[in-house]
């Protein structure tokens, strides 16, 4: 099938949707890729609920259990999600995996891979709760775990603040006055993280970007700037100024709502 296109069983059941071919030639043949239609069916659910997709969030790295591995770190198990670190504000570690777990099971589905946890979590939404199994030292431990945003909330996007910021694309934070005073400027809102959106689809903008001002207003804090933009009509243009620590000098840009 083509990428975009239904990939169906020979009962003409949904499998998934195409994505991508890895090919030897260049033709339409060799290995063929597809997003499982349970996902698919998620993202639709999310869409439709609150204008965004909602991803769930262990905060975990992950490995798989090779035999090279038990003999490395003398595992008591020979499959599983091996848990070699945490991201910063990790459900995971809030709720009590240590470092060296092998996660072995999630709910009831058994986990035997890191593609196994990390399609199980794509299923999930933040603020979802889960019961964790990992092996620990050879002991069986079941943990319960609240998923987060990476931004560490547990509560789902809102339809109205998707309609705000979400489609942007921006997750904020302040700035603290050390930065501020350092850059010399007196205030500003941090891009902390530029996912997909309207402003990574229509700007040059990158993570760490200083908003100093919005439609040639000064902004003070995160909840300014949401507002500010709760205010945009679709189709409104919005200019964002600002700058980077690494680069300080001012950069502007623009999109439409």
């Amino acid at each position: 099938g083509n990428s975009g296109g239904a990939l169906v069983n020979m009962s003409g059941g949904l499998v998934g949707i195409n994505t991508a071919i890895a090919s030897p030639t260049g033709s339409y043949s060799g290995y063929g890729f597809a997003v499982p239609s349970n996902l698919v069916s998620k993202i639709v659910e999310d869409l439709i609920a609150y204008g965004a997709v909602q991803r769930g969030w262990l905060g975990i790295t992950v490995q798989n259990v090779t035999p090279d591995l038990v003999k490395e770190v003398d595992l008591k198990v020979n499959e599983g999600a091996y848990v070699a670190g945490f991201a910063d504000k990790s459900a995971a570690k809030d709720a009590g995996l240590k470092e060296g777990d092998v996660v072995t099971r999630l709910d009831n589905t058994d986990i035997k891979s890191n593609t196994a946890l990390i399609e199980y979590i794509g299923r999930k939404r933040p603020g979802d709760k889960i019961n964790v199994t990992v092996n620990r030292a050879g002991k069986s431990v079941v943990i319960p775990v609240t998923l987060k945003t990476r931004g560490g909330r547990v509560e789902t996007l809102k339809r109205e603040e998707k309609d705000a910021v979400a489609s942007l694309g921006l997750e904020l934070e302040d700035v603290e006055a050390k930065t501020l005073k350092k850059l010399e400027i007196n205030s500003g809102v941090k891009v902390k993280l530029l996912s997909s959106g309207r402003v990574a689809r229509y700007t040059d903008m990158r993570d760490g970007f200083i908003i100093t001002h919005v439609d040639d207003k000064p902004v003070k804090s995160a909840a300014e700037l949401n507002t500010l933009l709760k205010n945009k009509k679709p189709g409104e243009t919005v200019t964002f100024a600002g700058i980077y620590e690494d680069y300080p000098r001012e950069y502007i840009y623009a999109l439409r709502m």
